[in-house]
C-alpha cells in the first residue's frame, strides 16, 4: 500500500518498531509499517491509524502490547514445502545422515522450526521424518516449532488448511497425509500432528537455549523467511542464541536471502548443488566453503505416490569434517569435573552435580545428564530442584510418562514450585491434552500472583516473574478448544 501518514511520523514509527520488536522497516517499506499500524489499531482500540500511531509513540508498551504490534508487523506467508532445495537437501542427506549414525545407539533426533507461523514448515519436517523410517515409533523425535503470535500458534496446533497452503506442494501430499474436512479444507492426519510440539516463544525477550523451553542441544534448526524482518544487531542476536541451541555438527537452515557472511560468521556454509546451508563445527576456523553431497532425487510435482528414500546414505563424493564431541570448557572447570572426585561438602556436592547435569544436557549428552542427576537426587533427595531437573532431562529423551512421575514428586515436596507446574502444563500440551494444561498453566499464574513481577525465578535461567506471567498467558490464548478426545 502507498503510505498516508506522514514521513515525519512513519520515520520515528520505525525507530521506534525497531527498538522495541527488533523488526526493522525501511523507507521502502514503510507502506508494510502502515498497513501493520491499520491491522493493530483495532486491538488497541484506536479508530484510525493515525491516532494509534500516535499513542503507540507516546505510551509505555507493555511486553504483551509489544507482542501484539509485533504479531500484526510480522509475515504470516507459508506453505507446505516451501523452497524445496532446502527442504530436498535436509529430507535426502542431513536426515538420512543423522538417522543413520543414530540408528545403531540412541535413536534420538531434535529439530526445531523457529518462527513458525501457523505451521506448515513444521508439519513438513514431520511428514519427512514419516517417509524416512518405517521404525518411527521406535524413535525419540522432537519437533519443537514456536512462534510468538498466539493467533498462528492456534491455527497450527488445529491444523486445518486451505488450498493456498499447498500451492507448490507435491500432488501426494494431500492423499496420502490430510483428510478433507466438513468445511472442504484439509486437516491432517493425527499422527502427523502428535509428532510436532507447539510453543510460544519471542526471540527478542525470552531465554534460549534452555532446558526450561526444550530449546537446547539442537541437531537441526530451520529459521527461514524470518531474520530478514529484524534489525542487524537483533538478527545477530538470534543467530548467536541458534549457534548455542545446536549440538556440534548441528545444521542450521536459513532462506538463501538471509545466509550473508557477516551474520552467520559463526557457522561453516556447506556447499550443496543450489544451495549454501550452514553448520556448526568444533574448533571452526574460517568461513571457507565444505562441500556437500550429490541429490539424487527431487521432488518433482509430478509424483504421484511419495518416493521411498534409502536408508543408507549414498556415497558421498566430498564429505565434511567429522565432528568430535568435546565437553564444553565450563565442565573441565567446575570442582571434580576432570578427577571425577567430589568436594567433600554435600552441599557443594549436590551443587556440582546439578551444574554438571544441566551443563550435559544443555549439549546434547543427556546419558551424562541423567548420571549427574540421579546422583545430585541421591545426595539430596528432598531437594524438588533435582527431580524437576531430572524430568526435563527425561522430556528430551521422550519419556514423557517418567517426567510427568518426577514432576509430581517435586510438587509434593512442594506444592507451590512454579516452574513444576508449568513443564507439567508444557507436557501435557505436547501430548495435546489440553484440559490438564490450562490446569497447570492456571496453577502458574496463580502462584506468581504472590510475587513481584521484577522477581526472578529460581532454576528460571534468569527468567522473571512477570516474563513468565505473560509466556502463560499467550501460551493459554494458543490453545486449541479442548474437546473430550484430549482432555
Amino acid at each position: 500500500m502507498r503510505p498516508t501518514l506522514s514521513s515525519s511520523l512513519l520515520s520515528q514509527l520505525s525507530e521506534f518498531v525497531g527498538t522495541q520488536t527488533g523488526l526493522n522497516f525501511p523507507q521502502e517499506r514503510w507502506g508494510d509499517l502502515e498497513r501493520g499500524i491499520v491491522a493493530a489499531a483495532p486491538d488497541f482500540n484506536f479508530p484510525d491509524r493515525e491516532s494509534c500511531a500516535r499513542w503507540l509513540l507516546s505510551a509505555p508498551l507493555t511486553r504483551h502490547m509489544n507482542e501484539v504490534l509485533a504479531s500484526h508487523l510480522s509475515v504470516g506467508e507459508t506453505y507446505f514445502f516451501r523452497e524445496k532445495r532446502s527442504l530436498e537437501i535436509l529430507g535426502e542427506q542431513i536426515l538420512v545422515q543423522l538417522l543413520q549414525s543414530r540408528r545403531q545407539n540412541e535413536r534420538r533426533l531434535r529439530i526445531w522450526s523457529a518462527g513458525c507461523s501457523t505451521g506448515e514448515e513444521a508439519y513438513t519436517i514431520a511428514i519427512l521424518l514419516d517417509r524416512l523410517l518405517p521404525d518411527l515409533k521406535e524413535w525419540n523425535i522432537t519437533i519443537l516449532a514456536t512462534d510468538f503470535n498466539p493467533k498462528f500458534l492456534r491455527k497450527a496446533a488445529q491444523g486445518v488448511y486451505g488450498e493456498w497452503s499447498f500451492r507448490d506442494a507435491p500432488v501426494w501430499l494431500r492423499e496420502h497425509y490430510f483428510d478433507k474436512s466438513m468445511d472442504g479444507r484439509l486437516e491432517i492426519h493425527p499422527r502427523i500432528r502428535k509428532m510436532v510440539t507447539f510453543s510460544y516463544l519471542n526471540f527478542a525477550d525470552d531465554v534460549y537455549p534452555s532446558l526450561l523451553n526444550n530449546t537446547g542441544a539442537m541437531d537441526v534448526i530451520l529459521c527461514r523467511n524470518v531474520l530478514m524482518y529484524f534489525t542487524a544487531q537483533r538478527a545477530k542476536q538470534v543467530v548467536g542464541n541458534f549457534h548455542r541451541a545446536l549440538v556440534d555438527g548441528g545444521w542450521l537452515i536459513v532462506s538463501p536471502v538471509e545466509a550473508s557472511n557477516a551474520l552467520l560468521s559463526s557457522f561453516t556454509p556447506v556447499e550443496f548443488p543450489g544451495a549454501v546451508l550452514h553448520r556448526k563445527m568444533a574448533n571452526a576456523g574460517s568461513q571457507q566453503l565444505a562441500c556437500g553431497y550429490p541429490i539424487p532425487l527431487r521432488y518433482g510435482e509430478a509424483e504421484t505416490t511419495p518416493p521411498v528414500l534409502p536408508v543408507a546414505p549414498p556415497e558421498p563424493v566430498a564429505t565434511v569434517l567429522p565432528i568430535h564431541h568435546h565437553p564444553a570448557p565450563s565442565d573441565n572447570n567446575l570442582p571434580g569435573a576432570q578427577t571425577g572426585q567430589m568436594p567433600a561438602s554435600e552441599e557443594d556436592e549436590c551443587k556440582v552435580t546439578s551444574r554438571l547435569a544441566r551443563s550435559c544436557a544443555n549439549q546434547g549428552r543427556l546419558g551424562e545428564a541423567l548420571e549427574w542427576c540421579e546422583k545430585a537426587i541421591a545426595t539430596d533427595k528432598m531437594n524438588p530442584a533435582h527431580h524437576y531437573l531430572l524430568a526435563t532431562i527425561l522430556q528430551e529423551q521422550g519419556r514423557h510418562d517418567i517426567a510427568i512421575q518426577s514432576l509430581m514428586r517435586a510438587l509434593y515436596l512442594d506444592p507451590d514450585f512454579v516452574l513444576a507446574h508449568f513443564a507439567l502444563g508444557n507436557l501435557h500440551q505436547s501430548q495435546g491434552r489440553y484440559l490438564q494444561t490450562q490446569r497447570y498453566f492456571g496453577n502458574v499464574l496463580l502462584l506468581l500472583r504472590d510475587h513481584s513481577p521484577d522477581e526472578t525465578l529460581s532454576e528460571a535461567d534468569g527468567l522473571t516473574v512477570g516474563r513468565l506471567a505473560e509466556i502463560v498467558t499467550s501460551l493459554l490464548a494458543s490453545l486449541p478448544q479442548p474437546t473430550a478426545t484430549n482432555a
